[in-house]
């Protein structure tokens, strides 16, 4: 979605609220927000040019601890400044924070090369050669969350062993739960919309405190700055009414996981014709549909730490707890890593249900379009069968990698990745993932004390 407020239009705009400050953020490896306030007179001198932002923030994981198997930044660099450029047709305003102005950054310049380790300016990327192949794209996520009341001292003293749901019970799709904290809810909805981060739908999902929300499509770089955005609105506005919000994919091993789907299709350059349809096929699926199913699930095992990026997401890609684990597809079949969802012209689309609400969804979002357009690019043949009853037990196509150590091995590995999204960009973030499971693998948890403390 093409904004159509010119940089001169929203300054006048600012001068005519007469604003203070705005607020400015990128987004970092892990996708989390990383930014600053700014008066108003620094916006203005930095708006159409850019501004200096420490490349620290692709050199420290999410904890801010610093790689150190990082070439593009580190103490060899002195983690200097990355210039850093304002796209103005993200501008919104906060609604929870008095309309404060807001606008999102990357490191794209207008001319000259982007920065490869930045996932929007991937993203970017991405789509600029979607578009040069002749496809407009259409996109969306959804994403699953846990609620818990806000005792961040106690969750601290305890070893986050104080974990309180807001509500009790599984109650998926529950109009009776989403009655309690009917405040929160509503507001999630109400500001989401103030906020340009419109819904499709929000309900509970199963499991105590669990919330789902579906964003309204659009095209990719919107549906990623949307993504973005909600994950952490949501956190902003859950803070104000006493809660935590998590996006972890997995928090229990007796609760389903948190998904965070991704929901695609491509169109003709015009925007008319949805170019996964095809109404005089038997399934209702085109061509194109089927090399870019194809091209996913071939691409699958050599990018899935872009979909699943924490030690934590392998924990929700296991057997029978709603997420997949085998290289398959099927027609409107929730136990496959692809779903198709054959329909109308104007609703037939693609999900891919690997990704996890813990993903950055520019990255995830640049897997699902590049391997999809790898396999139209190479005119691949959807050989793989569809699966039309449990993906658990279908795994004679390979079943994903099981932790994120492998699935990091593999990308590393892997030329296809190489191609798809460029070497520097892959070595970068392999090395991020090695770092987050060095950190993991020395780290003592409550599982082998209580195992091995007082028998070993």
């Amino acid at each position: 979605m093409v904004r159509k407020k010119s940089l001169e239009e929203i300054l006048q705009q600012l001068v005519d609220q007469n604003e203070e400050k705005v607020k400015l953020a990128i987004t970092d490896l892990d996708g989390v927000l990383r930014g600053k306030v700014i008066s108003f007179d620094k916006f203005r001198s930095v708006a159409e040019n850019g501004f200096g932002f420490c490349d620290v923030v692709f050199g420290w994981d999410s904890g801010d601890q610093a790689y150190d198997n990082a070439a593009f930044t580190g103490w060899h660099t002195g983690y200097p400044d990355a210039k850093a450029y304002i796209d103005v047709n993200t501008f919104r305003q906060v609604p929870w924070e008095s309309d404060t102005p807001f606008f999102l950054a990357d490191f794209t310049p207008g001319k000259g090369k982007p920065l490869a380790v930045c996932p929007r300016s991937l993203l970017k990327k991405i789509t600029s050669i979607a578009q040069d192949e002749g496809f407009v794209t259409s996109f969306s996520q959804e994403f699953e969350w846990f609620n818990y009341v806000n005792n961040i001292d106690e969750l601290y003293s305890t070893g986050f062993h104080a974990l309180k749901p807001i509500t009790q019970g599984m109650f998926g799709y529950s109009i009776l739960r989403s009655s309690q904290n009917s405040e929160y809810f509503r507001d999630i909805f109400d500001f989401m919309k103030k906020f340009e981060v419109p819904l499709e739908g929000l309900h509970t999902e199963t499991g105590p405190g669990v919330y789902e929300a579906a964003i309204l499509y659009d095209d990719i770089l919107e549906a990623a700055d949307r993504a973005v955005l909600f994950k952490s609105g949501v956190k902003e506005i859950a803070y104000r009414h006493g809660i935590i919000a998590t996006f972890m994919a997995k928090v229990s091993d007796k609760l389903p996981g948190c998904s965070g789907h991704v929901h695609q299709s491509l169109w003709s350059p015009d925007g008319e014709r949805n170019l996964f349809y095809d109404g005089k096929s038997v399934s209702g699926m085109s061509a194109v549909m089927e090399s870019y199913i194809a091209g996913q699930l071939h691409c699958l095992p050599h990018i899935l730490p872009m979909f699943a990026p924490t030690v934590n997401s392998y924990k929700r890609l296991v057997e029978g707890a709603w997420a997949p684990t085998t290289i398959t597809w099927g027609m409107d079949n929730r136990t496959t890593a692809l779903r198709a969802l054959p329909g109308s012209h104007a609703s037939t689309r693609l999900e891919t249900r690997v990704v996890g609400s813990d993903s950055n969804p520019y990255l995830a979002m640049a897997g699902c379009l590049a391997s999809g357009l790898y396999g139209i690019r190479n005119k691949m043949k959807l050989t793989i069968k569809s699966s039309s009853g449990s993906g658990y037990t279908d795994k004679k196509n390979g079943v994903l990698p099981a932790s994120l150590w492998d699935a990091t091995q593999a990308m590393k590995q892997s030329p296809l990745a190489e191609e798809l999204f460029g070497k520097e960009f892959v070595r970068h973030f392999v090395g991020s993932r090695e770092w987050e499971w060095r950190q993991y693998s020395k780290a003592v948890t409550d599982w082998e004390l209580q195992r091995y403390l007082e028998i070993i």
